[in-house]
């Protein structure tokens, strides 16, 4: 296994198919897939991006499930698929102890998500255990990071705590790629939001990209191994991760640099990796790369991909928030957002998408999605 120091860049394989070699340049593996081979291109992509050299089969792994509705819609949480076909090339890798992470949100419940998404149909079906980290037996332990923090011992004066099970493991992100109303675009950086902080985690939205820095700065202390495999079968684009338009891109990335596959995910949808912010912030840290032209991109030429999404849409639930997070009303952040009346907020945000928009686009939308070919390979599980 590489050995690395904290906050440095992992180098990348030299030898791999179609890698132009940058000496210590990251590796961002894209791959094309269909329906027919989505599990095998998943462990295509991760052998492509070198992932023997990252993750040590003596350690525990977890699979960090990114669930962003509890309802399924396309793109918007982990597919079915994404955790067969990872769980399975780790597996061949001669990994044994798999364990798939699961997070709820104060509007997501995760046992629910875990079943409607088909998660744990998934998870069943090639033996695969779960945790979900709100409810973990083990708990929250405080933790003082060696990195300097930009926001999260501002945020949290009291302490930063971390689920007690993730010092010493491997961590395998399974993001999905779409486009968000808070960061344009969320991937693998993001995808640890949801595991690395416990439920206060909404505090820190205001400030979210330098959060994002945070989060991948203190997992580079406490994991020996950090792989991300981002599926793009089904792409979101407009204001997500909850009320997007989806389409179907057939692509699968897979990357050890957290920076690098999030960059080129972003330089793929259409946006300039490094104008958005946590991108820019985690790349100027030394934390991984974002700059797409040093990075080795292998599998697919995408030079001239550019699907123009836009990143930059609004639910009436996100001008809300915004309002609070960067508008007039954030003098009135704490006592909306922090205080008992907080309930209010994610009352409206329930009643707003799982209620008007849902029925009233999203689900007209999610049964088109399922006449689909990925619809249906969906549907299989």
């Amino acid at each position: 296994m590489t050995s690395f120091e904290p906050g440095t860049t992992q180098p990348a394989p030299s030898s791999l198919p179609g890698s132009q070699s940058r000496p210590g340049s990251p590796t961002v593996a894209v791959v094309a897939t269909t329906p027919e081979t989505a599990v095998a291109d998943m462990g295509r992509a991760m052998d492509l991006a070198g992932i023997s050299q990252f993750l040590s089969p003596e350690i525990k792994t977890f699979l960090k499930v990114n669930i962003s509705w509890q309802h399924w819609y396309p793109a918007c949480s982990t597919t079915p698929w994404q955790i067969e076909g990872v769980t399975k090339a780790l597996e061949a890798l001669g990994h044994k102890d798999l364990v798939a992470a699961h997070n709820g949100t104060v509007v997501v419940n995760s046992y629910e998500g875990e079943l409607k998404n088909k998660h744990k149909a998934a998870q069943l079906k090639v033996g695969l255990s779960d945790i979900h980290l709100d409810s973990e037996p083990n708990g929250w332990i405080d933790y003082k990071p060696k990195a300097e923090m930009l926001v999260l011992d501002d945020i949290f004066p009291e302490g930063i705590q971390i689920p007690e099970s993730f010092p010493g493991t491997n961590i395998v992100h399974l993001p999905t790629m779409k486009t968000h109303v808070f960061t344009t675009m969320t991937g693998a950086m993001k995808n640890a939001f949801g595991g690395l902080l416990h439920r206060k985690r909404h505090w820190t939205h205001s400030v979210i990209h330098e959060t994002l820095t945070d989060l991948l700065a203190i997992q580079q202390e406490i994991h020996p191994g950090l792989f991300a495999v981002m599926d793009g079968t089904f792409a979101g684009d407009g204001p997500g991760p909850r009320a997007m338009r989806w389409h179907i891109k057939d692509r699968i990335l897979a990357s050890n640099d957290q920076v690098a596959i999030d960059a080129v995910a972003a330089k793929m949808m259409g946006f300039d990796p490094m104008s958005i912010k946590f991108i820019r912030l985690a790349h100027e840290r030394g934390l991984g790369c974002g700059d797409v032209s040093k990075i080795n991109i292998v599998g697919e030429d995408i030079s001239q991909t550019n699907w123009q999404f836009t990143g930059v849409e609004n639910t009436f639930a996100s001008r809300g928030q915004k309002l609070i997070y960067w508008g007039p009303l954030k003098p009135l952040e704490k006592m909306l957002l922090r205080s008992p009346i907080v309930g209010w907020a994610f009352l409206a945000s329930n009643l707003y998408h799982n209620g008007y928009w849902l029925k009233t686009k999203g689900r007209r939308r999610i049964n088109a999605a399922l006449k689909t070919e990925w619809g249906k390979l969906f549907e299989s599980y």
